[in-house]
C-alpha cells in the first residue's frame, strides 16, 4: 500500500475517494476518525489520508488528484451588468442563472 496524500478535512478527502475509484482506482481512506484526537496528538497526525493498494496506479492517481486542485473558476457577465466570478451557477444582485 502506498500512501498518496493528506486532505485538509473529511469532507474533501471524501471527494477525492469518490473521484479515483470512479476512475478504477483502488483507493482507502485512512485515519478518517482522528480529527478529534486533534490536541492530543499532533495535528498533522490527524489529517485524513488516501493510500492505494496498487503502487501501479500511482501515477494516474496523481494526475487525477491534480486536475482536481486546478478547476477553472468562471468569470461571467450577467444580463443586469453584475460581474459574477467563481464557481456561482446564477447572479447574486439579481438571481438569474448563469447563461450557457
Amino acid at each position: 500500500m502506498l500512501r498518496l496524500a493528506r486532505a485538509p478535512d473529511l469532507a474533501l478527502a471524501a471527494i477525492w475517494l469518490d473521484v479515483l475509484r470512479e476512475a478504477g482506482i483502488q483507493a482507502w481512506l485512512q485515519r478518517e476518525f482522528l480529527a478529534g484526537g486533534a490536541g492530543e496528538l499532533p495535528p498533522d497526525q490527524c489529517l485524513p489520508e488516501i493510500w492505494l493498494a496498487d503502487q501501479r496506479q500511482e501515477r494516474a492517481a496523481r494526475e487525477i488528484l491534480e486536475a482536481l486542485q486546478r478547476v477553472p473558476q468562471r468569470r461571467w457577465l450577467c444580463a443586469c451588468g453584475e460581474t459574477v466570478e467563481g464557481g456561482f451557477e446564477s447572479c447574486w444582485q439579481c438571481g438569474r442563472p448563469m447563461p450557457l
